[in-house]
């Protein structure tokens, strides 16, 4: 059973967390947060990752979102929301009910 909350991102937007008791994963470059992915899927079941790091690994998330772990979620960085994460939520409301009931 998945217990554990992984944050990954720029060091500056997830350090706060771990003060929370959520196990953050600074990464540098794109390969480096590819890599740390697929190691996280395996034994976290949430997995919080920085706008910033998600819209240019948007492939490698897709390849998790046929399944119910990892939950994958992008929450905006210390610079400022790009709107990723809730375009997210509005695409998986409208995929599980057929209708976006959050637009307004």
């Amino acid at each position: 059973m998945y217990k554990k909350i992984g944050m990954m991102g720029g060091k500056d937007s997830i350090l706060p967390f771990k003060g929370l008791g959520i196990d953050v994963f600074p990464v540098t470059d794109l390969e480096e947060a590819r890599r740390q992915i697929e190691s996280l899927a395996d034994e976290y079941g949430v997995i919080f990752i920085t706008e910033r790091v998600a819209e240019q690994l948007e492939d490698t998330i897709a390849q998790y979102d046929k399944y119910p772990t990892p939950a994958i979620i992008p929450i905006p960085s210390s610079t400022g929301s790009l709107g990723i994460g809730m375009d997210r939520i509005h695409q998986n409301v409208e995929k599980a009910i057929g209708m976006n009931i959050l637009d307004d």
